[in-house]
């Protein structure tokens, strides 16, 4: 489930730090079976992977591997708009070889010059069932405490979380998510969310569907607190194409989104572009500076209903 920062506002949807699982076929031709669906958070991971991350002010990552087990990697930001920062990131590599994700990280730990820690696990205790925990500090003080099961069967997913438990204060955030592989190419489930604190009570449930093509998938997500609906086309090698919808009922706002993915493997660069109603349009170039170690990385997004621009400059190495 990632980090639940935000979990009183979208629980149960941020992007986990450890990489995604292997992409299934809509149908296993060897058995006549269908595929395990994934998880809930994956849903619009295809069409999210479209649009480029934003950038701003001046960035350096430094990424070393020190041994098969632990990779570290520093990050040094000097930014116009937040306070400037550093952060130190470590992971440790599963060594079980007969686990089902071999090269999955099991912990990931993040502390930045602030004293704000951040740290993710994430263990197989069997072939089908995984569990995750979160942690996260504001310096000194506990903000995010979760834990997350999940199990994954033959065509179906199910996983409970438990976000932030206090005894004390008498609160507790519960998510819970189900998938089911319907057809070759149709996904149904669901997402409950029950939120308890001394002064209110309350749940959501949401539904969501997801149909998929040779070269596109259609994703959407509709219940009380709103709609989310994306589609993802790939044309070709080179280019893909996203499109995001997203209302909700509490703020009363809706956006729409358009972005794209150009592969230019010959130059070894990457170009991801947005487009979005609130007239925010923006793009982030990544350049492979062969036959050094390194990427670069030139962003600029311009608001133009608020007559705002942000320029980033970056260099990831290792």
């Amino acid at each position: 489930m990632g980090s639940v920062l935000a979990l009183s506002s979208r629980p149960g949807r941020q992007n986990s730090p450890f990489p995604q699982d292997r992409p299934h076929s809509r149908w296993d031709r060897r058995d006549g079976r269908l595929p395990n669906p994934g998880s809930f958070d994956e849903l619009h991971r295809k069409c999210k992977d479209v649009f480029p991350q934003q950038t701003e002010g001046v960035k350096l990552i430094v990424n070393k591997t020190l041994s098969s087990f632990f990779k570290v990697s520093h990050t040094f930001h000097l930014s116009a708009v937040a306070p400037s920062n550093y952060r130190f990131h470590v992971s440790y590599l599963q060594s079980d070889t007969d686990s089902k994700e071999v090269d999955s990280p099991m912990l990931i730990g993040e502390m930045d010059s602030s004293g704000s820690l951040n740290a993710h696990s994430l263990f197989h205790l069997s072939e089908r069932i995984r569990a995750k925990a979160v942690f996260q500090t504001q310096q000194s003080q506990f903000v995010t405490w979760q834990f997350e099961t999940e199990y994954r069967g033959r065509d179906f997913t199910a996983a409970v979380t438990l976000a932030n438990p206090d005894i004390l204060r008498e609160s507790v955030i519960m998510v819970a998510h189900f998938l089911q592989s319907v057809s070759s190419q149709l996904v149904l489930g669901g997402e409950l969310v029950y939120h308890r604190g001394r002064a209110e009570e309350g749940g959501i449930l949401t539904l969501a569907g997801q149909y998929s093509g040779p070269n596109w998938v259609a994703t959407l997500n509709a219940g009380k607190g709103g709609a989310h609906a994306s589609y993802y086309h790939r044309a070709n090698k080179q280019i893909q194409v996203g499109v995001e919808f997203e209302a909700s009922t509490r703020t009363q706002e809706t956006t729409f989104s358009f972005g794209y993915q150009m592969d230019l493997p010959e130059a070894n660069m990457v170009f991801r572009g947005m487009l979005d109603s609130r007239c925010i349009i923006g793009g982030v170039l990544e350049k492979r500076l062969s036959p050094l170690p390194a990427t670069l990385i030139m962003g600029a997004f311009v608001n133009h209903r608020g007559d705002k621009l942000q320029c980033g400059l970056g260099v990831n190495v290792g």
